[in-house]
């Protein structure tokens, strides 16, 4: 398995989460590693995503100020710090790693490997 994604739950609406994708060496030594999430219904959303080449963080617009995305290359693992959470984050979460340019940071296609998904509910 060179991608495994934990630290989802059950959070009532205000709470914290942390979501932890701990990689193979081969697929975090990749230039990005990010989070999508897919709601039921809908389309798969990008969540955040951390640049190796830069250390650049990036976020999708309904989460930042919010999240933080964060890596450990000690670990292997990447890290999604999920604050004030509301309902509409309730979503299947998943880590991707790829060689992404920069202008595909936020797109699903560009990413050659995916964990599985954990899955996040937030009650109001």
């Amino acid at each position: 398995v060179q991608l495994q994604a934990f630290g989802g739950g059950l959070v009532q609406a205000g709470g914290s989460l942390r979501l932890s994708c701990s990689a193979s060496d081969n697929t975090f030594s990749r230039g990005t590693m990010a989070w999508f999430r897919q709601a039921p219904g809908k389309e798969r959303e990008f969540v955040a995503a951390f640049r190796r080449n830069n250390n650049g963080q990036y976020y999708g617009d309904s989460v930042r100020g919010r999240f933080t995305i964060s890596r450990d290359n000690a670990k292997n693992t990447v890290y999604l710090q999920m604050n004030s959470l509301q309902p509409e984050d309730t979503a299947v979460y998943s880590c991707a790693a790829g060689n992404v340019i920069l202008s595909s940071t936020a797109y699903a296609r560009g990413y050659s490997t995916w964990g599985q998904g954990t899955e996040v509910t937030v009650s109001s």
